[in-house]
């Protein structure tokens, strides 16, 4: 007969069973989505680091020709591809880590400021609120790559939108997509309107859990709308904020959609971020380890900047406290 738990009274053996299958019960369930992740993100990410050791490329990984499978022939070069990656042997590495630096700053900034001044707008009592929320969810519910096709058609230089208004005040056709910095601005509009929806309906529920007493405290005390903005707002949206940042800086860095579809890179490559530059060694050049330590220095990019960022917001709140 099985032992009754310590501290419970005799139970029968299928009542004890039942019970220690109940225990169970979580794991059960969690195993199939632990399965899909290491399938789908652990192994991928296994293989690729340990792919950016080696001088793989399209001729010496495992091919399959009919019925025969021609066996790996790549073999472990250690930090070569680092080394070769830092001294720009293997690419443009610190220009396009600047030009990925400069895209997720003013990416960035652009979605917290607008979708916070957004969230502000519809957090008051206006007419039509409820429709004006619907209308500006709509591009988070449009697939990322419709939107790069409709904003690439709409600065089409000979029969866009923007330039045939343009030309409607005189202005001749302004070729978008000529110049790095024309070029990066559509980008960077592009994902500027895709990006501020989940900040705005962020911001938008950090705002309504501020309780009102606190603003009416604030009224009380005779403090301005800046006053209560920067007293009051932002401190209470510092969690919100703290998280949209560290989420929008990790989505936008490693972000590939808008550059890859928009601009393509170009022109010259002058638009490339580390994404879609670590895609063409990997998918054009077919230097497989190259690209792998492209990828794995983009996660480490991001990791470190995710420890230092976190652990800034912990030392700044500690201060204040």
């Amino acid at each position: 007969m099985a032992h009754s738990p310590p501290g419970f009274s005799p139970v029968s053996p299928a009542l004890y069973s039942m019970v220690q299958q109940r225990k169970l019960l979580p794991y059960a369930f969690l195993a199939p989505s632990m399965l899909a992740m290491i399938v789908l993100v652990f192994y991928p990410l296994v293989n690729g680091i340990l792919f950016s050791f080696t001088d793989a490329n399209q001729y010496n990984v495992v091919k399959r020709i009919g019925a025969n499978v021609v066996p790996a022939s790549y073999s472990f070069i250690g930090l070569k591809n680092y080394i070769d990656l830092f001294n720009q042997t293997t690419g443009e590495f610190w220009r396009v880590l600047a030009q990925t630096v400069v895209w997720t700053v003013i990416n960035v900034a652009l979605h917290v400021s607008i979708g916070l001044f957004l969230a502000i707008l519809l957090n008051r009592k206006i007419r039509g609120r409820t429709l004006y929320r619907v209308l500006l969810i709509v591009p988070w519910a449009v697939p990322t790559f419709v939107s790069a096709f409709a904003w690439r058609f709409i600065f089409n230089q000979d029969i866009g939108f923007v330039n045939l208004m343009l030309a409607r005040i005189g202005i001749g056709p302004v070729p978008w997509f000529s110049t790095q910095f024309l070029a990066m601005t559509v980008a960077i509009i592009a994902n500027t309107w895709l990006g501020i929806p989940f900040n705005m309906v962020s911001l938008l529920g950090g705002l309504q859990s501020i309780p009102a007493d606190l603003y009416e405290a604030a009224n009380v005390d005779g403090a301005s709308w800046l006053q209560s903005f920067r007293y009051v707002t932002l401190p209470q949206l510092q969690p919100v904020l703290t998280t949209i940042i560290l989420l929008g800086t990790i989505w936008t860095f490693n972000g590939f959609t808008i550059i890859f579809l928009i601009t393509g890179g170009g022109p010259a490559e002058l638009t490339e971020i580390l994404s879609t530059y670590a895609w063409r060694w990997g998918f054009q050049r077919w230097e497989f380890g190259i690209a792998a330590a492209y990828s794995v220095v983009i996660l480490l990019i991001l990791l470190a900047f995710a420890a230092f960022y976190i652990r800034y917001l912990n030392r700044t709140q500690a201060g204040a406290l």
